[in-house]
């Protein structure tokens, strides 16, 4: 036993340079390699992370003033809409006014043509009358001058 003792004693007396160098190669590529590398690669990911964040935030940004937009738009159109109804209605209301207008123009032309021609019916009835009493006195005159006695 004291052999095999002895003989691991060699080993590892004869290993030791080896785990040496290997304990410095893991520390040299630590702080040569590997923190250079991770320090890039953190920088990376901040730099991706933040435009990513920036990104985010502009797509929110957009959608916030899209919604401002669209409902100003709304707005807009809700107004132009009210106004082209309220225009509809003063124009319904200014047609109705010049049709009645024009309809009591025409009911008062009418109720004159209307005097005018009773006026004239009735001068034409006195004309008539008189010319059919004067054509009655001619016609009985020439009767009454043609009677033999």
């Amino acid at each position: 036993m004291a052999e095999t003792l002895n003989a691991l004693g060699g080993l590892l007396v004869k290993a030791l340079p080896t785990f040496l160098l290997l304990v410095l190669l893991h520390f040299y590529l630590k702080f040569m390699f590997f923190r250079p590398l991770e320090r890039v690669l953190r920088k990376r990911f901040e730099l991706t992370e933040g435009a990513r964040r920036s990104a985010e935030s502009s797509l929110e940004a957009a959608a916030h003033k899209t919604a401002e937009y669209e409902a100003a738009l709304r707005e807009a159109r809700s107004q132009m809409y009210h106004e082209q109804e309220e225009a509809r209605h003063r124009w319904r209301e200014e047609q109705a006014a010049a049709i009645q207008d024009a309809k009591g123009k025409a009911e008062a032309l009418v109720r004159r043509t209307r005097a005018e021609l009773a006026e004239d019916t009735a001068r034409a009835r006195e004309s008539l009358k008189a010319e059919s009493e004067a054509l009655a006195e001619r016609i009985t005159a020439a009767i009454l001058e043609r009677r033999p006695a």
